[in-house]
């Protein structure tokens, strides 16, 4: 039997963490939420997940400065990034620094499945 990719979902708001992880979970994708950056670096989910979908600013931590210690902690996942306050400045910084994805909230069920598409290819290679 073939194992799922596991998406991780950080999102400080709930209703988004909630939303896209009953989404991709219907996607046939095993989905793993966490409130915080802090959380998800903490947990067994940093080495199994296929991509990571963060909100960009969250309190503490927000997206980019998470990619950064994940990377730091050599952990090269694909990353789609999700705002509700997108900027071209904010979008610009995202895909610099490698992101899959630059969605705005609430998201666009086809570009996100784009995006997840795009990263599980790149997770599997």
């Amino acid at each position: 039997m073939v194992e799922k990719p596991s998406v991780s979902i950080v999102d400080d708001d709930v209703w988004a963490r909630v939303g896209i992880g009953e989404f991709v979970e219907s996607l046939g994708y095993k989905a793993s939420t966490f409130e915080s950056g802090r959380d998800f670096l903490k947990s067994d989910c940093v080495g199994n997940s296929a991509c990571v979908i963060v909100d960009l600013q969250m309190p503490e931590m927000g997206g980019l400065e998470l990619q950064r210690q994940l990377r730091s902690l050599g952990h090269c996942m694909p990353i789609i990034f999700i705002t509700a306050f997108p900027s071209e400045a904010y979008r610009a910084q995202a895909l610099n620094v490698g992101a899959i994805g630059f969605l705005s909230k609430p998201v666009n069920e086809r570009s996100l499945i784009e995006c997840l598409s795009r990263a599980i290819g790149i997770s599997r290679r």
